[in-house]
């Protein structure tokens, strides 16, 4: 029974702070960047039970390697089992909710 390796990554991206994880993080080809690929998100049909972890999903869908400057991650972390996925204000630190849509009120 073989391990994969998988990565938690922390990195700024415009005013927010992201969590996603990877099996495969290293020194990128491009000079300052860290190169992240291989992104793990659960893949579930049906009812969403996270809409965030659906966000990253869309945004990051057609990623097949990501170059990060080395001055936005924050963290790497060699972990036991996928988490979480996140979006935080980069200010506060609370995770950014996406409201759901509601009707507009009549007048």
């Amino acid at each position: 029974m073989s391990t994969r390796i998988l990565y938690k990554i922390t990195f700024h991206n415009a005013g927010k702070i992201y969590e996603l994880y990877a099996r495969r993080v290293t020194a990128s080809s491009l000079w300052g960047f860290t190169e992240v690929a291989d992104l793990v998100f659960d893949v579930k049909e049906g009812v969403v039970v996270d809409p965030t972890e659906e966000r990253l999903r869309d945004e990051f869908e057609h990623t097949r390697v990501l170059h990060l400057p080395m001055q936005s991650v924050v963290r790497v972390e060699e972990v036991d089992r996928k988490g979480q996925l996140s979006i935080r204000d980069a200010g506060t630190g609370e995770k950014v909710v996406t409201p759901f849509p509601l009707p507009a009120k009549p007048r």
